[in-house]
């Protein structure tokens, strides 16, 4: 019953945010992509733009584009997998490194994430040198889906990589696995010495050299594609949830998030998964959608440009094909209103100045466009 008057209560909202024709912001289209996931600005105001199929592209406010950056590295592309997210390392004006994310093939059918580290050289002819795996994902498995592999840098020098639970259920509580996880690094891919499992490392669970509990900041998680720290410093994140249950949650040193033990979906084939209310030994969401928003990534705005959602969370909405706004409040969240777009939305970011980008999905009913959102007009 809980869950029937949640999926009404989301139904009526999604019936709400289609009749809205004011948006507080006009879009205009500035180019468009071949299949793009994700885009990051550089201290020049250019952004870089990540293309699936393992194109990595330099592009102007205008929207006029680089050459493909060439260095880049093989990526499988198939199914959720290809080319995946950027991120511009916090001293980038200094040392010009940038973070890809990538699905990389195993060996037989096999494949998993990986996370290269390289400096880019923004010339005519753009390209990577100094190129690095630091991380990979642990196992690689069979499938294409659920990477997650969306990254984050702050500024206390740590990696923040979301892994995902390649639709494979229980090793999101695994620690011997990266997978289904929230994993914590240093920004050379080396391991944080206070990481909560770090005492729990022993000879046994070291996988080419390097222990899988050490990198494990928090578990249970099924697909995680977007983590943001609010005005506070407080992690967040978004995940896929199964038939049902997309989660927000705020995420703490060694929480357990229960996938798939508990969730507030069920699975695709009917079978019911117990809601978080009956298991309180772990952590619940902030808030959760059902029916499903298919998080594509999200940011806490932190500009003054839109200073009345200063503080809020932005979420790139998919299958919903919106901009959903979240209120935060300490440990609590709402959501606040939905933007709909007209289209699957891959990435929202902030630019200089405050300003908000969008990015959208190509699909049969997404261009793949990149949207500058202009506010007041």
């Amino acid at each position: 019953m809980t869950r029937l008057l949640a999926a009404l209560s989301g139904a009526l909202l999604s019936i709400g945010a289609q009749a809205q024709n004011n948006l507080p912001f006009t879009v205009e289209p500035v180019t468009s992509f071949d299949q793009p996931w994700a885009m990051a600005f550089l201290p020049d105001g250019r952004l870089l733009v990540t293309e699936k199929k393992g194109n990595l592209l330099i592009v102007g406010q205008d929207g006029v584009k680089s050459r493909a950056v060439s260095g880049m590295p093989d990526v499988d592309y198939g199914g959720q997998g290809g080319l995946g997210d950027v991120a511009i390392h916090p001293d980038f004006a200094k040392n010009s490194l940038i973070y890809l994310s990538y699905a990389e093939g195993g060996t037989g059918r096999t494949r998993g994430a990986a996370v290269m580290r390289a400096v880019l050289n923004a010339t005519d002819r753009p390209y990577l040198s100094d190129a690095e795996v630091i991380w990979r994902q642990y196992p690689k498995l069979v499938g294409y889906g659920h990477y997650g592999h969306r990254l984050l840098l702050d500024d206390e020098g740590y990696l923040w990589i979301s892994s995902g639970d390649r639709q494979k259920f229980t090793p999101s509580q695994d620690m011997q696995s990266t997978i289904g996880k929230i994993v914590r690094l240093h920004d050379d891919g080396s391991v944080p010495e206070d990481n909560p499992f770090v005492d729990y490392t022993t000879v046994d669970a070291f996988v080419d050299e390097e222990g899988v509990y050490g990198q494990i900041w928090s578990l249970g998680h099924r697909n995680p594609l977007g983590i943001a720290f609010d005005l506070n410093g407080r992690l967040w994140e978004i995940e896929h949830g199964p038939a049902g249950g997309d989660e927000l949650n705020r995420i703490v040193r060694g929480g357990n998030y229960g996938y798939p033990i508990v969730s507030n979906g069920d699975h695709y084939d009917g079978h019911v998964i117990p809601d978080h209310d009956t298991r309180p030994e772990f952590l619940k969401p902030a808030i959760w959608w059902t029916p499903v928003i298919s998080p594509g990534n999200m940011i806490v705005y932190k500009g003054e440009l839109y200073s009345d959602w200063r503080g809020d969370v932005l979420v790139a909405g998919l299958s919903s094909q919106a901009i959903i706004r979240i209120e935060l409040d300490g440990e609590n969240a709402r959501e606040a209103e939905r933007y709909p777009m007209g289209a699957r939305i891959r990435a929202v970011v902030e630019g200089p100045g405050g300003t908000l980008w969008a990015l959208e999905d190509e699909a049969e009913d997404s261009q793949g466009r990149l949207l500058k959102l202009i506010r007041g007009q």
